[in-house]
């Protein structure tokens, strides 16, 4: 496919071998259930891509006064037109005049020093440390797909870069993220099913358009159509609530017939809003609203979708869920998952893609009052890990003292971190897989509760009394000491059990 490629009128992205569709026939074949994936989307652009394609779909159909999508192409090539006044060259990838737009890459100002980039993964958001989740300006061989995919994921998700590159106006600061946080119809796979998820989210943010807002419903949309002269910021309050933002001066190319591209730096970032702290009523964005100032969700260095985060960000009263997030009166369908992606950032850098997909059967959705079982179930198992933990912490220090009940302090608990890590991580895995079960057993009898719960405290003592007995081969213990310090360990461990209630008498 040559370089000078338009969204518009050529066929651009994969949804299976031989299957290649334009962007207004994405959407329609979306609007007709028939996108199942997208062969050359990578992991960590799932978010922003799902996020782009419901923005701009609710933009043109909000524009046109439509409240359903299209499934003709047609009709979403019009839609589209209509968001540019009847340009095309916002939808292309290559425009050689550099004074007008290209699909997320506004006018060049002119006077700017530019720098060349190779490859899309070289223009993408992901910036990490150790170069260790993606390889860096590997994909030479780069289809105007990459580059359109590239493009989506660092205009409208990337943090700030060092100086002269700036960041996007929805994130709490220059070294957060944009996060993730939404429902999605389950597909066949287990996974967020494309299309309907887009139908879902696409209908619920039109149903909040008339929503109070920081924005002004109306204004500028696409970010990328408006000139950008050095220096000059948009209000983040003139902002329309769904627009789509470019935050970095991007430019592509045609290469003899491939497509390459340049980069410049900025005096300003693009959307002058500091004062908001990334909440700018974006659908897919948990708040905090603790404290005197609300502010998005960030995912610093070393962070994850850890169980207690989540307990957190679906139950907890500090945190706002957004629109994406909350369950619809009217979802009666079959399963359903919770969605939570970002990158976990740090100073000019990521610390990786982190994602957690969630199940959330059916059953357990259509609960009677399921936010409050939610909270309550959570904090009992958490409670319950937190019983397993300190039980299986003193067991290792006493094992790391030789057995020595006198002998135990500070150091000796500090040699239990690594089975204590291991312990949460089993406990991280099972986690929602048991609160859903003990969730639904709220509904059936006494016993079912019973053996719900109890299925959840047996899995943590299993992995207390593993994890002690890894611990044995690998904290360091004089021979003569060994037996009687494995013997008491195992004892104090099975003791704090019973006396957390984690086991009873016949279960040791």
């Amino acid at each position: 496919m040559p370089a000078a490629v338009n969204l518009l009128a050529d066929p651009v992205f994969s949804l299976a071998p031989g299957d290649r569709k334009t962007l207004p026939g994405l959407f329609a074949a979306l609007a007709r259930d028939e996108v199942r994936t997208f062969l050359r989307l990578r992991a960590h652009q799932r978010a922003a891509w799902h996020m782009f394609r419901v923005q701009l779909a609710a933009l043109a159909l909000d524009r046109a006064g439509m409240t359903a999508p299209p499934d003709e192409d047609a009709a979403w090539r019009d839609l589209l037109l209509a968001l540019t006044d009847g340009a095309s060259e916002p939808w292309s990838l290559v425009v050689p005049n550099r004074s007008r737009p290209a699909f997320l890459q506004p006018p060049d100002p002119g006077g700017l020093k530019w720098e060349p980039v190779p490859t899309p993964d070289a223009l993408d958001l992901l910036i990490t440390s150790r170069n260790h989740d993606l390889k860096g300006a590997m994909a030479a061989d780069a289809a105007p797909e990459d580059w359109a995919y590239a493009l989506i994921s660092l205009q409208t998700s990337e943090g700030f870069g060092g100086q002269r590159n700036y960041g996007i106006a929805r994130m709490n600061g220059g070294s957060s993220s944009r996060a993730m946080l939404g429902l999605a119809p389950a597909g066949p796979d287990g996974r967020p099913d494309p299309s309907s998820w887009w139908r879902r989210d696409l209908d619920l943010v039109l149903r909040n358009r008339t929503a109070p807002t920081v924005g002004t419903r109306g204004g500028p949309a696409l970010l990328w159509v408006r000139p950008w002269p050095e220096g000059r910021q948009i209000d983040a309050r003139e902002m329309d609530p769904l627009a789509i933002e470019v935050c970095r001066r991007i430019r592509l190319l045609d290469a003899g017939g491939a497509i390459r591209a340049e980069r410049a730096g900025s005096a300003a970032r693009r959307v002058e809003a500091k004062a908001f702290a990334g909440v700018l009523d974006d659908p897919w964005a948990p708040v905090n609203v603790k404290g005197g100032t609300p502010k998005a969700l960030t995912l610093g260095e070393g962070g994850r979708f850890h169980y207690r985060r989540m307990v957190d960000l679906l139950t907890d009263g500090d945190w706002q869920a957004p629109v994406a997030a909350r369950l619809d009166a009217g979802e009666v369908a079959g399963d359903m998952v919770i969605v939570a992606e970002a990158l976990a950032r740090g100073n000019s850098k990521t610390d990786g893609f982190q994602s957690r997909i969630l199940p959330l059967p059916a059953r357990v959705r259509r609960a009677r009052d399921l936010t409050a079982r939610l909270s309550t179930v959570a904090q009992a198992q958490i409670a319950e890990i937190q019983k397993a933990d300190a039980a299986l912490r003193e067991a290792v220090a006493l094992y790391a003292a030789g057995g020595d009940r006198e002998g135990v302090g500070k150091p000796q608990r500090q040699r239990a971190a690594e089975a204590r890590r291991r312990l949460d991580a089993r406990a991280d895995r099972v986690f929602f897989d048991h609160l859903w079960a003990r969730i639904a057993a709220m509904d059936d009898s006494e016993d079912a509760q019973a053996a719900a719960a109890l299925a959840f405290r047996d899995t943590l003592v299993e992995a207390a009394r593993a994890e002690l007995e890894r611990a044995f081969g690998a904290i360091p213990c004089a021979r003569i000491h060994a037996p009687r310090a494995r013997t008491r360990a195992r004892g104090r461990l099975e003791r704090a059990l019973r006396k957390a209630n984690l086991v009873e008498t016949a279960h040791v």
